[in-house]
């Protein structure tokens, strides 16, 4: 199998640092620059933030023109599925520590509905809590932070994690591509590739910056990332 250190990076902008007043121009600005958009549906309990809802997807999907993974950060995934499926969203990305109980009976069916599965596990959640659906999984999200709020600082313990979840990509023959959520910026790019990381989130670290206009964001996201990578984009 080839090594996915060859496989090109992707970006996917967090839609929860959009600047709400402004959803529409921005979106149409970010169908240009990037790969994915990365929606957080949060609940106030599993993270203790409110953020995105589906009927704010479903208006931001008549924008946006690039693949929706939906990130559920919620306590009862399962009543979320149908109405995002509903809507065709690409990827439904749910966490580990939600789903243990009944993996394999929602895995079907999100699938069965016609989605891509995602698996998102916290910074203190080991690997090995969804090592046997791994052949399963579309996007495998390893949080670089803890649930809830962006503006955090990095863990850079998480880089050892990506490096054993690409060790197993390659060695197991899956087919997940490694996604990373929580402080990507100029200073974790290195780190983050290297490890194996192949789509990063990006948020408040190394996208929406105040003051900047975001088509220009945009391209110095990307200057910085082949600076620090040497990868040319």
């Amino acid at each position: 199998m080839e090594k996915s250190s060859v496989s090109k990076p992707m970006f996917s902008p967090s839609l929860m640092c959009l600047d709400f007043l402004d959803i529409r121009n921005q979106i149409e600005v970010l169908n240009e620059y990037c790969d994915m958009y990365h929606a957080d549906i949060m609940d106030g309990h599993f993270a203790k933030n409110i953020t995105l809802s589906v009927d704010i997807i479903k208006a931001i999907m008549k924008v946006g023109t690039l693949p929706f993974d939906v990130h559920l950060m919620v306590t009862t995934p399962n009543d979320y599925i149908e109405p995002l499926t509903d809507l065709g969203v690409d990827t439904i990305s749910l966490h580990a520590e939600t789903i243990q109980r009944d993996s394999y009976r929602i895995i079907r069916k999100i699938k069965d509905l016609g989605c891509k599965f995602g698996v998102v596990i916290c910074p203190a959640t080991p690997l090995s809590m969804v090592q046997w659906y791994l052949d399963q999984v579309d996007i495998l999200t390893i949080m670089t932070v803890e649930v809830g709020y962006a503006g955090q600082k990095f863990i850079p313990q998480m880089i050892n994690k990506i490096a054993e979840a690409d060790e197993l990509l390659n060695e197991k023959d899956y087919h997940y591509t490694i996604q990373v959520d929580g402080a990507i910026g100029k200073e974790t790019y290195k780190p983050l590739y290297d490890a194996g990381t192949r789509l990063f989130v990006m948020g408040t670290s190394g996208l929406f910056k105040p003051g900047v206009e975001l088509s220009k964001a945009c391209q110095i996201m990307k200057e910085e990332f082949t600076q620090a990578t040497g990868v040319q984009l």
